[in-house]
């Protein structure tokens, strides 16, 4: 059965079974490494032969793992079910684009239950569960947060010009120039948040983008690797082996402060590997799938956790089936955190860290691979026991025996076939009751007075086949909208751009890709209907309008006589002030080609106009 309840305040602090509750009076700290499209077998200690990992696997030795441990098949899901401590799909979180990657607003995170109490709380690296209020990091609880916008360096919302290295990232919400390797910058902010708040409890949530594509990597980490005809990517394997020496040096400046003995400290991954398998190179842990795969390789992904003065067993496996959601109560459960009643999905592990699993029930999770806008049925899932596994609703595994996942057995097994199937019917009927929300994008708040609109959350009211789970690339030409709620009614401005302010460049330049002859921009926005010329050489077109409150469709158009399509980038503001729509205006710092490693024509981005 599936184990599922409400964890109240009151019922955390239970008798004193094992040692943690001596240390109720001085609050452990928690750090969260957590990396991006890393899968079980890209690590020594799972058994990779070539990928150098010596830090992390001490790490596992010196914490116990969860060698059951499951996440969603793609990393905001993962997240936002990490964060809250219920379904991704409960909380809105189903994709990693157009909209359906935002944390609804009425969820609490695990920053806000640290942050209530007493915590100090930071987050450096990937966020990815929305860029625009109310949906920042800094909007659900993170006290200092240092991040890349969008779930990758260099995709739309980010930073133009982000390639890695001596890039610009956001800092409270502004903009700021780093030095140096993407990861090295995470670890590097994350360590002095740590040192600056070492004499109060911290929760430090480091969660890299590597390794995601694009691969990356400073060349003393990757050449190492060249040649070796194990390794699928030489940049993949320098891009973790980078992180490990980065966990090596989080590590050393926990016992040089003196804060390793009662710090809870994590390492896991988001997801399956995404670039660890190609042209039968690499090490798959042993399992069948990678990233964006119902199959185990897709969502099972180490869980180590360390934790010293709380008594965690050096060397501990335990094998029972857990998953992300699990952790947040965990942590409540552990530490005696005063938590409002949330209905979790995921259930205290304690009993599994502490004792043995002789009394644990057997529970029968979920986990989805949707990224489309409106969740389908059995759509890329996985229904998991201990001792099974149900793939599509079509497909029988018996996991123990069959890893790879390859001996279909549900015909041998009807009883547990059909018992499996009326689990994720009781999952769907339950979840999708909401799948009809939106998650709408906020302008008119005083917590944001300019409010940047990107391609990455372009809604469609049809999506063409071709598009199920990639935001819009090349010279198609598709209309789309952004889903939006006004908070306040009163006038507005709204700017229309090809490319972001800090590019600089006018609507039809061709400098970064081809050149269109857009001649007319058209606003809609609610009942409001109005086009503009483009002026020659334009870099944007401004709207001054009066919004009435309440939620609405931003749809503009650039028309040409060629082809018609939705302007990459708005931005918004309430608070207009003579050349706001300028990067001096925005306070956003002019890309400079010349400013970092790698050349900007090579640069992965959602959009490639």
């Amino acid at each position: 059965m599936k184990l599922k309840h409400t964890l109240r305040a009151s019922l955390l602090l239970l008798a004193c079974a094992w040692p943690v509750c001596s240390q109720a009076a001085d609050k452990p700290n928690v750090i969260i490494v957590i990396t991006d499209d890393q899968g079980y077998g890209d690590l020594g200690f799972t058994g990779n032969p070539a990928v150098k990992t010596p830090h992390i696997d001490q790490l596992r030795s010196e914490g116990t793992l969860l060698n059951d441990f499951h996440v969603d098949p793609t990393c905001a899901p993962t997240r936002s079910a990490l964060m809250t401590g219920r379904y991704s799909a409960r909380v809105g979180v189903w994709h990693t684009v157009q909209g359906r990657n935002m944390l609804r607003r009425r969820e609490v995170t695990m920053a806000d239950i640290f942050a209530d109490n007493g915590y100090a709380t930071g987050l450096f690296g990937k966020w990815h569960l929305g860029d625009v209020y109310p949906y920042r990091p800094e909007d659900r609880g993170f006290q200092q947060a240092v991040y890349h916008q969008a779930g990758g360096v260099g995709q739309a919302p980010d930073y133009w010009g982000n390639d890695y290295f001596d890039d610009t990232y956001i800092v409270n919400g502004k903009p700021q120039r780093f030095e140096g390797f993407c990861t090295d910058v995470w670890f590097g902010e994350g360590m002095k948040f740590i040192q600056a708040n070492k004499d109060k409890p911290f929760f430090a949530y480091i969660s890299t983008n590597a390794p995601h594509k694009p691969l990356y990597a400073p060349l003393e980490y990757s050449e190492p690797y060249e040649g070796d005809p194990r390794v699928p990517h030489p940049e993949l394997y320098g891009m973790i082996t980078n992180i490990d020496d980065n966990v090596a040096k989080l590590m050393q400046m926990l016992e040089d402060e003196g804060l390793a003995e009662n710090t809870i400290l994590v390492f896991m991954t988001d997801n399956g590997t995404a670039a660890g398998l190609d042209g039968g190179r690499g090490y798959d842990g042993g399992m069948r799938g990678e990233k964006n795969s119902e199959y185990d390789g897709g969502h099972r992904v180490p869980f180590i956790l360390r934790w010293p003065a709380g008594g965690i067993e050096a060397g501990k496996s335990v094998e029972r089936l857990t998953a992300h959601f699990d952790i947040l109560p965990t942590f409540i459960d552990l530490i005696g955190l005063d938590a409002p009643a949330i209905d979790f999905d995921g259930t205290s592990l304690r009993e599994l860290l502490y004792g043995d699993d002789s009394d644990w029930p057997e529970r029968a999770l979920v986990v989805e691979s949707q990224r489309v806008v409106d969740p389908i049925k059995w759509r890329k899932s996985a229904v998991m026991t201990d001792e099974w596994r149900l793939v599509n609703g079509t497909e029988l595994y018996q996991i123990e025996a069959d890893p790879k996942q390859q001996n279909d057995v549900s015909a041998d097994y009807p009883e547990v076939f059909k018992r499996m199937r009326a689990e994720y019917d009781h999952f769907w009927d339950d979840v999708s009751r909401e799948h009809d929300l939106t998650s709408y994008m906020v302008i008119g708040a005083d917590e944001a007075p300019i409010v940047t609109l990107s391609s990455h959350d372009w809604l469609l009211d049809q999506l063409p086949p071709w598009n199920q789970t990639h935001i819009i690339r090349g010279d198609v030409a598709v209309e789309s909208f952004w889903a939006i709620e006004v908070e306040q009614t009163g006038e507005y401005e709204i700017s229309l751009r090809r490319w972001p302010v800090e590019a600089d460049k006018g609507i039809n330049d061709g400098s970064y890709g081809k050149a269109y002859n857009y001649q007319k921009a058209r606003l809609r926005i609610g009942d409001i209907d109005v086009t503009k010329d483009i002026p020659a050489g334009a870099k944007e077109v401004s709207f001054k309008v009066h919004l009435e409150q309440g939620v609405t469709k931003l749809a503009p158009v650039f028309i040409g006589p060629d082809m018609s399509a939705t302007p990459y980038y708005a931005y918004v503001t309430h608070q207009p002030k003579p050349g706001w729509q300028t990067p001096a205006g925005m306070g956003i710092p002019v890309y400079d080609p010349s400013y970092g490693r790698v050349p900007p024509q090579n640069l992965i981005r959602d959009i490639q106009p």
